[in-house]
């Protein structure tokens, strides 16, 4: 086996967390996945190695021991998988292969009191070279990464989407609400687990496009809302649309250009909440008559000088 450095893979330090790996890891595997690079034999490469890395640095306890031997797992290999052609003694006397001195009560802890037989039996699950009977561990499933796009409405309504991911089409109720950007976990949809172990889960993050004429910022939806000069002045109803249909506003007399209007409940809905809405927050654009007849000219005209 190759040593591989998981944390090069990922482009995390060897101190990163949990969280960090796991971000780093689903940002990659967006990138990489085979949906999106098919035909790229370097890019399939690049995705199981990501895998790979993600499997080890992942799991608490495989990070701890790829901590401890890292580099010499490829020493391993190239002795032959045999104790006398790899330098164990280091270990025995508990210096990690990250150059950190282990307590004996640490080495302890990971190796149990068998010494050097212990150590091949839990990394490669031999004891003096011989393969043991005994039913190896379940591995769970890789996780799986994807993408959808839907609009600003079916992000009010509520929408599904078919997503085909290795070889299976899986169906995902999105809810009314949701967020561009969000995260949704769907259990068991990734890739099947080993020796009886449990399937990954899909991690899809929703995109919501733009909608002309709206923009949604957190649960209230903003839009202009054009008002000719004479309804500003005098004051009275026009009509806006809205994801509930149109509605009419009443512009109080006066109104000036860029107002806002709040219509309370028109907006997005809140996510996972039911009957609960955001506003929808219209701003006056006052439109300025063209064209003017000579007449209508007129009429300004005086209504400037009585207004002096």
């Amino acid at each position: 086996m190759t040593y591989k450095d998981y944390y090069k893979v990922l482009g995390v330090s060897s101190t990163a967390t949990q969280e960090e790996i796991k971000k780093a890891f689903r940002s990659l595997a967006l990138k990489y996945h085979p949906d999106k690079t098919k035909g790229d034999r370097a890019a399939e490469e690049k995705f199981k190695e990501i895998n790979e890395a993600n499997e080890v640095l992942s799991d608490p306890e495989k990070r701890k021991k790829y901590d401890q031997f890292g580099q010499d797992w490829k020493h391993y290999q190239e002795a032959g998988g045999q104790p006398g052609g790899f330098d164990w003694s280091r270990y025995a006397s508990g210096q990690g292969a990250r150059g950190r001195q282990m307590s004996s009560e640490e080495f302890e802890s990971m190796f149990g009191s068998g010494g050097v037989g212990d150590i091949f039996e839990l990394l490669f699950g031999q004891r003096g070279g011989t393969r043991r009977g005994r039913r190896s561990a379940a591995i769970p499933g890789e996780d799986f990464s994807a993408e959808t796009t839907i609009s600003l409405e079916e992000a009010y309504r509520g929408s599904t989407r078919l997503i085909r991911l290795d070889g299976q089409t899986i169906k995902v109720t999105l809810k009314p609400g949701i967020a561009d950007g969000q995260d949704l976990r769907i259990p068991g949809k990734g890739a099947p687990g080993v020796r009886g172990g449990p399937s990954g889960d899909l991690y899809l993050t929703v995109r919501i496009s733009p909608e002309p004429g709206f923009e949604r910022r957190g649960n209230d939806i903003h839009c202009d809302l054009p008002v000719d000069l004479y309804t500003a002045v005098l004051g009275g109803k026009t009509e806006v649309k809205t994801f509930k249909g149109a509605v009419n506003v009443t512009i109080p007399k006066g109104t000036q250009t860029g107002t806002e209007l709040r219509l309370k409940g028109l907006g997005m809905p809140v996510y996972g909440r039911k009957d609960e809405y955001g506003n929808l927050i219209v701003k006056v654009v006052v439109k300025i008559p063209q064209n003017l007849s000579e007449a209508e000219t007129e009429l300004f005209r005086k209504l400037a000088a009585h207004r002096r």
